[in-house]
């Protein structure tokens, strides 16, 4: 018999941006399509970190600022707990975005999305911010849990 642990991982370092260079850099409200290439993107992007204990894709796709901040490995102690556990969440490739609030651009320039995966045997609930780097939405905070 299987026993299916919740984890609860977060990343309460969202780079700490300017708003005075996050607004020169402003970028629309992506589309909805958009937001659920973002999510699936990066949640993906984060399993195959922890799958191959290798964070060097995931660093070169984060914001500035985070990659900065985080070098490889720094995430992979960030996300320490999900390696050794080997927790894979792959499925939400499958599984349709389930928004839990409205996306939003904040005051700061943060794109914030927030919702969740019904996968199974584990649901996957996320929050993501994203700012403007490099000219696109590029990853600036996480929060992950795997239930």
């Amino acid at each position: 018999m299987q026993h299916w642990v919740r984890f609860r991982w977060a990343v309460a370092v969202m780079a700490l941006v300017a708003v005075s260079s996050t607004k020169a850099q402003a970028l629309d409200m992506p589309s909805p399509f958009v937001q659920e290439v973002l999510i699936k993107s990066i949640l993906v992007t984060l399993n195959d970190a922890v799958a191959s204990d290798n964070f060097t894709v995931l660093h070169a796709k984060i914001s500035k600022p985070f990659r900065d901040q985080f070098p490889p490995d720094k995430l992979r102690t960030v996300f320490k707990d999900l390696v050794e556990k080997h927790a894979v969440f792959d499925a939400i490739v499958a599984s349709p975005v389930i928004p839990e609030e409205d996306a939003k651009i904040d005051d700061k320039g943060v794109l914030r999305l927030k919702g969740r995966f019904d996968t199974t045997p584990k649901r996957v609930k996320y929050q993501l911010g994203f700012i403007p780097s490099d000219g696109q939405w590029k990853l600036s905070g996480v929060t992950i849990d795997i239930e």
